[in-house]
């Protein structure tokens, strides 16, 4: 069960770059009241009363701001540093149990995977869900993306192995991508 730590913190990193709060929520509860994922020091300090709190209302804070296109829009502008800190939280906390990781690379990674996410939905998929519907969709876009973050961190935790599948199935759809786009390129310089 200690290997598939690792992709629990691919899919928690991953999750934080929807919402930054509710990965880190649940990691905190769940580390609180249950055995599912055990948070050593310093990472421990997630399951305090005053975290959780502060966790909860940042949360709250963000669910509104999604609501609204421009505050929306200058929302994900301070996530972009918010989001990746929380994903590299997210990544170390719940890959401790791999020793051989060093933290600052876990903290890396966890960077990358949620800054990844935080990206392609701040520079894309925002912004052309509001053109394209004057801003009418920013609500159930913004809780489509808190109820993946959620389905995700749960999963993540619960069934890791889902997460590996999934991580699969990207990967092997990004290099059958990458590998087509070689093929017409090819074909045109001929």
């Amino acid at each position: 069960m200690e290997v598939l730590s690792i992709f629990s913190a691919f899919g928690l990193s991953a999750s934080t770059g929807l919402n930054a709060y509710i990965p880190l929520i649940i990691v905190a509860l769940l580390a609180k009241f249950t055995n599912l994922i055990t948070l050593q020091s310093p990472w421990d300090a997630l399951t305090s009363w005053w975290i959780i709190g502060i966790l909860f209302i940042l949360a709250l804070i963000e669910f509104f701001a999604d609501t609204t296109p421009v505050v929306n829009h200058v929302n994900d502008l301070i996530q972009t540093f918010v989001r990746p800190a929380a994903g590299a939280i997210a990544f170390a906390a719940s890959a401790q149990v791999i020793t051989n990781v060093h933290p600052i690379l876990a903290m890396g990674l966890g960077v990358l995977i949620s800054g990844g996410v935080h990206a392609t939905k701040a520079l894309a998929v925002r912004p052309a869900v509001t053109a394209v519907t004057g801003g009418a969709a920013n609500l159930p876009v913004g809780m489509l993306e808190d109820f993946t973050a959620t389905i995700v961190s749960i999963i993540s935790i619960v069934i890791p192995i889902v997460i590996a599948c999934i991580l699969m199935v990207i990967t092997t759809w990004l290099i059958l991508h990458l590998l087509k786009n070689y093929q017409k390129q090819y074909r045109t310089q001929e």
